[in-house]
């Protein structure tokens, strides 16, 4: 299997909308683009030459986290106290990014994901919605707060950041609702990230190839290497650098060597799409 690898520059962690738009409630199918590998036809994602027809939607399966903003001159040393210049919280979280960038482009979108019943999911709900993003699949639960996230800016343009995954990584069912895995068939295409438990991604991800639907993930999240199982599901990883070095071991210093790491990163995702064929040949 041919599996696309991207590298991506960290994008702004969070998103803020006050614009609407208008979606339909139906979806209608429409011409697709195909590409083969060794056992599967997968549909790309491409628009209608006619304009009376929607898209099947992007539909995101992912984290929704109240991003908690702190500017400051550099990083504390351990045991140090320092003073921010400002901050903030606004709506983040990988997969509530995707899908509000999808939506400001007018393109039918669903978020599939779980926020607390507290003031942080209130923020999350009211700014997807905002930015045009469907909400039939977003799940509160009260048993776990919302995810949320402590992003420490630097003056010179570096940040870190601490993540508290709260409902984006517990409260999940072991089996996700039909509804949900029916949405995932239906899309042009499904956009995955590593902040919410891999299983569910991988539920997510198989549903996904059975229907002949490409799946796009990004690599940020939880540390420690992406489990064999996810990635024979996945048609395009997508690390930034550092990302990148952690799932490969190879250094990323320099354009030379991201390209080495890219090409041994592809070569990881090879060989489990190809251990994912000998299993189920063996099955």
């Amino acid at each position: 299997m041919s599996i696309g690898t991207t590298l991506s520059t960290t994008p702004h962690h969070s998103f803020h909308s006050n614009t609407r738009t208008s979606l339909l409630n139906t979806v209608s199918p429409i011409q697709f683009l195909s590409f083969r590998n060794h056992t599967h036809n997968l549909r790309v994602l491409c628009f209608s030459s006619n304009p009376s027809q929607q898209p099947p939607p992007v539909v995101v399966v992912g984290s929704a986290n109240a991003d908690i903003y702190v500017e400051i001159d550099r990083l504390p040393h351990e045991g140090e106290t320092l003073a921010a210049k400002s901050g903030q919280t606004l709506a983040g979280g990988k997969g509530a990014n995707q899908a509000t960038c999808s939506a400001k482009l007018s393109y039918p979108t669903y978020f599939v994901g779980q926020v607390g019943d507290d003031a942080y999911g209130t923020l999350l709900s009211d700014a997807l919605r905002g930015g045009g993003v469907r909400l039939d699949s977003l799940t509160v639960v009260a048993s776990a707060p919302t995810g949320h996230a402590v992003v420490m800016l630097q003056s010179n343009g570096q940040n870190s950041i601490i993540i508290i995954g709260g409902a984006n990584m517990s409260c999940w069912p072991s089996t996700l609702p039909r509804q949900h895995l029916d949405l995932v068939a239906q899309a042009g295409i499904v956009l995955l990230q590593r902040e919410i438990p891999d299983a569910v991604n991988v539920q997510v991800a198989q549903a996904a190839r059975n229907a002949g639907v490409p799946v796009v993930m990004d690599a940020g999240g939880m540390d420690g290497p992406i489990p064999p199982q996810l990635l024979k599901f996945v048609d395009i990883l997508s690390p930034n650098e550092t990302e990148l070095a952690r799932l490969t071991g190879r250094p990323t210093g320099s354009f030379e060597e991201i390209a080495q790491a890219a090409l041994k990163c592809h070569e990881l995702c090879l060989h489990a799409c190809i251990d994912g064929i000998h299993s189920v040949n063996a099955e």
